[in-house]
């Protein structure tokens, strides 16, 4: 009888080790993203803005590195718009990913 039940403990071990790690897996995955779509704008590189913000090439990536660097950081996403080539639409389309 002892056999019987440890040897139901190791079969129910190994059906539900696979499920348990697979939710892990996929918990980890969401953490990354949502890590991946937030930008500090008074941090990130011209590559990260260019390439994570919408309607962000590399020149008003620069422009924004370079107001940043000549002004000082800035104190909410909202102070986007004083860089020259970024309007209000730019950035109303990158608010849910811009933080300070």
């Amino acid at each position: 009888m002892k056999h019987l039940l440890s040897s139901i403990l190791v079969v129910l071990a190994l059906v539900t080790a696979p499920t348990a790690w697979s939710a892990s897996q996929e918990t980890s995955q969401g953490s990354e993203q949502v890590e991946t779509l937030s930008v500090n704008i008074n941090t990130a590189s011209v590559q990260i803005l260019s390439e994570q913000l919408t309607g962000i090439g590399p020149a008003k990536a620069k422009a924004i590195v370079d107001h940043r660097q000549k002004h000082g950081k800035f104190a909410s996403p909202d102070d986007l718009v004083t860089v020259k080539g970024i309007g209000a639409s730019t950035l109303d389309k990158n608010r849910d990913r811009i933080k300070v």
